[in-house]
């Protein structure tokens, strides 16, 4: 059950790195904005999910895609996402390939 649990988070993760942020044109996932994925027995899936900055106008946008992109994953039925700014983004936790992509130099 173990390895089907880590299989499904995988695929999950996979999928949210698919989502693209409008704004900077990089995957969610590499962005550092997921921040938790949960599945409960029923296929209900909760994203707990930050954005770069209070007040994104793209933050529907966002949801949207994070839904579909979930949705089309057969284990899953529903997606609930958890807006959370503690703690808050920044960018040491975006990975070293957003970072490139970004022009950010650590």
């Amino acid at each position: 059950m173990e390895n089907k649990t880590q299989e499904l988070q995988d695929q999950m993760l996979e999928a949210l790195s698919q989502v693209i942020d409008p704004e900077l044109r990089c995957d969610i996932v590499s962005l550092g904005l997921v921040y938790g994925l949960a599945m409960d027995e029923n296929g209900h899936v909760t994203v707990k999910l930050t954005l770069t900055t209070m007040g994104c106008p793209l933050t529907a946008v966002l949801d949207t895609m994070i839904t579909r992109a979930l949705l089309a994953i057969d284990a899953v039925n529903s997606v609930k996402i958890d807006l959370v700014w503690e703690p808050a983004w920044s960018p040491d936790r975006m990975s070293r390939y957003a970072k490139m992509v970004l022009g950010i130099h650590s």
